[in-house]
């Protein structure tokens, strides 16, 4: 008996400890093809926090490009402009669209060109120290996923 209420303290004195934990899910991924040549491409999906703590996704990493950034589009002066961001905060529970037109992955220098149907491996990382692999994949130009808009880069 005298065992059982040791373990049995010692399993509530790890449950007390366990911490509440973020979780990136990455869904609806693409990007859209480019012309051959095009040095930058965009990708879009959603990202949710499926945890019950916060996250901060602060950029991302694809071997098939030689670097890959968060970007936001924003009006300043009635001029449509990019600018980078350095982190993108997800409260529990919350989602954000990488979407044509406003927050996008921005995927810069293709090691080789990439086709309609292609898939291509992208990485996000956490301030955390998480990485999360994910596949985008890549649609046809005129597609566009149904968004309605046309966002060049």
């Amino acid at each position: 008996m005298r065992r059982l209420s040791a373990f049995l303290a010692a399993m509530l004195a790890v449950a007390g400890t366990a911490r509440a934990e973020g979780r990136l899910v990455v869904s609806e991924a693409w990007i859209r093809e480019a012309p051959p040549g095009a040095t930058m491409l965009a990708g879009y999906a959603k990202l949710s926090n499926d945890g019950d703590a916060p996250i901060s996704v602060l950029t991302a990493q694809s071997d098939a490009f030689r670097s890959a950034s968060l970007h936001e589009t924003v009006v300043v002066d009635g001029v449509s402009r990019m600018r980078e961001l350095h982190r993108l905060d997800l409260a529990p529970g919350a989602s954000v669209a990488l979407a044509p037109g406003g927050r996008h992955l921005m995927l810069m220098h293709p090691r080789n060109e990439v086709h309609a149907g292609d898939k291509v491996e992208v990485r996000f990382l956490l301030s955390d120290g998480a990485r999360v692999e994910t596949s985008f994949e890549v649609t046809a130009a005129e597609s566009d996923e149904g968004s309605g808009a046309h966002h060049q880069h």
